[in-house]
């Protein structure tokens, strides 16, 4: 029974988590700008799995660390205030 029980909250964790991982997507495509978009795509390796630092992306667009640092900053700030309004609704 406690293995049934456990593989029964395994696979509800694993649905609630590929659904918050669809709303983050969603929330990144319709609040983030294409430059912030791409930032956290590479810096967390979310198309290949191959995550870039912050002077690689820099490198790659031709801007500074520093501005990678803020750009990406401002990108999950921005996701932050998105998702915790979804938390509020919900309650």
């Amino acid at each position: 029974m406690d293995v049934l029980t456990n593989d029964k909250d395994t696979v509800e964790d694993a649905l609630h988590k590929k659904n918050q991982v669809e709303i983050l997507f969603e929330k990144m495509k319709k609040y983030l700008r294409k430059r912030e978009y791409y930032i956290l795509f590479m810096r967390y390796g979310l198309y290949n799995g191959v995550i870039k630092t912050q002077r690689e992306i820099g490198k790659i667009l031709g801007i500074s660390r520093s501005y990678v640092s803020r750009i990406e900053k401002k990108a999950l700030d921005k996701l932050k205030i998105e998702m915790e309004k979804d938390l509020r609704v919900q309650k």
